[in-house]
């Protein structure tokens, strides 16, 4: 018997919570061995010889909050702990203490006071106020480290940082633009939401070029949630999150440069400022301004740009304002691009004609991230933007021009009440799309969507916490639907040597249809034809991950292991409209798009040596559109892929890095030459030296990429022998199409 989506949710979540209570199980037997060497400890918070209300204590697996003066009381068994203490306006602390059975022992933590923000305390793509080690929903974290190792490699945009995660592929959808997007565990890329500091700031997925046009300089870190996050973030994260963390104002004012050339004509020029972060003065500021270049090249001589031309400019100030109680965020952003690619002049396509192609865009958006303490404990939050785009589309000799404007706000109340946090907000989404250049505005839509979302985690133990959230939406056009979520969180046994978390986690969601794929970026909406009843695409999420760190004599070893499944019903497909004419029509699959896979990665960090390994299965399928088969594997999903990165860094010194990225085979499905794509490796190397001058800090960078000179067009033609589907232009992109590139440049950090 077929069975909805949300019975096999709750199938998922009672499975789960069989697992957890078998867990419970073997461990309740250990700890009831273990109660008669039990100690009490206390742990007093003071600052300025006073007591500090409402601070975070954690002792292993256990936190807890200070009472009216300053105490959180801990029952632990014998052996040594680090006690950590955070509180909002103070420097957080860490002490260790050894306990004893039967022994009343009381810790003394004197905490200095600063201008603390919010967001150092907890990760920020959840809503618990929590650590990312003490967050059952699964959160990964591209540090500060491997951000300005990618800094140097593509200081122009972020693709390379994302493409290089395990689970996630950076997906080129124009060959004759580069238009970009990011599948999460196999799931298409307009499913991504990709914010910064918790804001839509560039729209949805929608044209593919958003990825292309984020300079990283400015990052403090990325955080990325894989697979179904619709329960905290709406329909726009239907297959996950990346929010890219901005850098603050620190101790020392900052002023860097980076100047970048690359063999392909690239050029950057970036320059980040930001005000010290002064005792005396709450607020602080930082400036983003860049300005990139790309020459048109033409690597197989046939008459095609393999790699479009482009000239951008983004202009980024933040305004910072940081108290003991609270903090307020202002952004503003200004983007303007031409981007122009396809047939170069005087050359035409295989069936003699020429096709050029041009996308000028020009975005401006504004948001605000605000948080207050109230009571001493519970969290106000605020958060609101405002995005407005314009395109202007050359296809040949078709024009389309549209707007697009996205609104947000959610405001969010969280209320730690020990051993529970609850968490309860209302939030709106607001989305416009015009293009009157097509059909008169046929696929013109308003989408309103007010929400209301909960979210409630629960400390069972110290080794079990689990988290349950869920939103309802309201949508103009499709109705309510509701989003759920829940993720458990199991710690092996705090004593055990070392740092270890399983995390089991299902939710669904709803992703409401918008005339937008990986397909229209590559032929525009003109050859599409209207279609009315769509349904929406709903998805369901489970995922397993086993992660730690131990130290061994080689260094920390940190190993990983996940294991996800995900499942869409009613996914949009993109099929022949069978009208006689090269047009296409949106339509719902009947059957489901599912996928399924596992991740493993090994870790070892041994100064000033870093080796990091990985490993990624997966397995996607979806209805066939053209009719050859009932099912076939989801085109540009490769099933095997690895990766290997090396590095060594001497603070202040140099750094050397080596990689090597193996792509298995991949299905496709617009190519007359081959079914199946050969597989590959790609192979990179940076070097990075440090020199001190009178003036600062100069940091010169030399990266080889794809050494052994990887190109699509050495395989098989890009360009179709006559137009495909839509009138298609170009085959689909499975590899690299710029081949060997290389590119030097200095990073020039001021007074330093």
């Amino acid at each position: 018997m077929l069975q909805t989506p949300w019975a096999l949710v709750m199938r998922a979540i009672a499975a789960y919570a069989r697992v957890a209570i078998v867990v419970a199980g073997l461990l309740a037997v250990t700890e009831a061995g273990a109660q008669e060497s039990t100690a009490t400890m206390r742990v007093r918070v003071t600052a300025d010889s006073q007591g500090v209300v409402g601070a975070a204590v954690r002792v292993g697996a256990v936190t807890r909050s200070t009472d009216t003066l300053g105490i959180a009381v801990f029952q632990m068994r014998a052996g040594r702990y680090a006690v950590s203490v955070a509180r909002l306006g103070f420097v957080p602390d860490t002490v260790s203490i050894t306990l004893k059975a039967g022994q009343d022992t009381l810790v003394v933590v004197e905490l200095s006071r600063a201008a603390a923000e919010l967001q150092r305390m907890v990760v920020a793509a959840t809503r618990g106020e929590r650590r990312v080690e003490d967050t059952p929903l699964r959160v990964e974290v591209i540090d500060d480290e491997e951000v300005a190792e990618k800094v140097a490699m593509t200081p122009g945009d972020i693709t390379m940082m994302l493409n290089e995660t395990s689970g996630l592929r950076v997906q080129t959808t124009s060959a004759a633009l580069g238009g970009a997007n990011v599948r999460v565990h196999g799931l298409r890329g307009r499913y991504t939401l990709v914010l910064t500091d918790g804001l839509p700031l560039y729209g949805a997925q929608a044209g593919g070029l958003g990825l292309l046009q984020i300079p990283p300089l400015d990052l403090a870190r990325v955080e990325v949630i894989k697979g179904t996050a619709s329960a905290l973030y709406g329909s726009s994260a239907l297959g996950g999150v990346v929010n890219l963390i901005s850098r603050k104002p620190q101790a020392e004012p900052v002023r860097d440069v980076l100047l970048n050339q690359t063999t392909r004509g690239g050029s950057d020029a970036v320059v980040f400022l930001a005000s010290s972060a002064a005792t005396h003065s709450p607020w602080g500021a930082t400036l983003l301004a860049s300005g990139h270049t790309q020459r048109r090249n033409d690597l197989d001589a046939d008459g095609w740009a393999d790699m479009a031309g482009y000239d951008r400019i983004t202009v980024r100030p933040r305004l910072l304002y940081e108290k003991t109680n609270g903090s307020l965020l202002l952004t503003v952003g200004l983007t303007s691009e031409d981007r122009s690619g396809g047939t170069l002049p005087g050359r035409v396509t295989p069936d003699g004609s020429q096709h050029v192609e041009e996308l000028d865009t020009r975005r401006g958006d504004v948001g605000v991230v605000g948080r207050r303490l109230l009571n001493g404990r519970d969290i106000l939050s605020l958060r609101a933007s405002a995005m407005q785009q314009r395109h202007r589309h050359q296809f040949g000799s078709v024009r389309e021009r549209d707007r697009h404007r996205m609104t947000m706000a959610e405001v969010t109340l969280a209320l730690p009440r020990t051993p529970v946090t609850y968490v309860v907000g209302t939030a709106f989404l607001g989305e416009d799309y015009r293009n009157g250049d097509v059909l008169g505005g046929a696929f013109d839509y308003s989408h309103r969507v007010p929400s209301l979302l909960a979210q409630t985690d629960i400390d069972f133990t110290n080794w079990l916490t689990v988290s349950a959230s869920g939103r309802f939406d309201s949508h103009n056009v499709y109705g309510a639907t509701l989003s759920p979520r829940l993720s458990i969180l199991l710690r092996p046994d705090y004593r055990l040597r070392g740092d270890w978390a399983m995390r089991l986690s299902g939710g669904g969601g709803t992703f409401a249809p918008v005339p937008f794929s990986d397909e229209t970026d590559a032929i525009g909406l003109t050859p599409v034809r209207q279609t009315s009843g769509l349904q929406q695409e709903r998805a369901l999420y489970i995922a397993g991950d086993l992660n730690g760190s131990v130290e061994t004599v080689l260094g920390t070893l940190e190993l990983g292991a996940t294991l996800h499944r995900s499942r869409v019903r009613h996914p949009l497909a993109l099929r022949d409209a069978a009208t006689g004419l090269p047009r296409v029509e949106f339509v719902n699959a009947p059957s489901d798009a599912r996928a399924w896979g596992a991740e493993l990665l090994t870790r070892v960090i041994h100064a000033p040596a870093r080796l990091t390994l990985n490993y990624a299965y997966l397995r996607a399928t979806e209805w066939d559109p053209r009719g050859a088969s009932a099912r076939r594997l989801v085109p540009l999903s490769p099933r095997h892929t690895a990766g290997a990165v090396a590095s060594v860094e001497r603070e202040e010194t140099y750094r050397v890095g080596v990689e090597a990225y193996y792509t298995g085979r991949q299905a496709l499905e617009q190519n007359p030459f081959r079914a199946t794509s050969a597989p590959y490796v790609i192979f990179g190397l940076l070097g990075e030296r440090r020199v001190s001058t009178g003036a600062g800090v100069a940091r010169f960078f030399l990266n080889l990429e794809n050494i052994s000179n990887v190109r699509q067009t050495r395989y098989d033609p890009l360009l179709l022998p006559f137009p495909g589907a839509g009138g298609r232009r170009t085959t689909d992109v499975w590899t690299e199409l710029s081949g060997f590139t290389a590119n030097a440049g200095v990073r020039f950090a001021f007074g330093r």
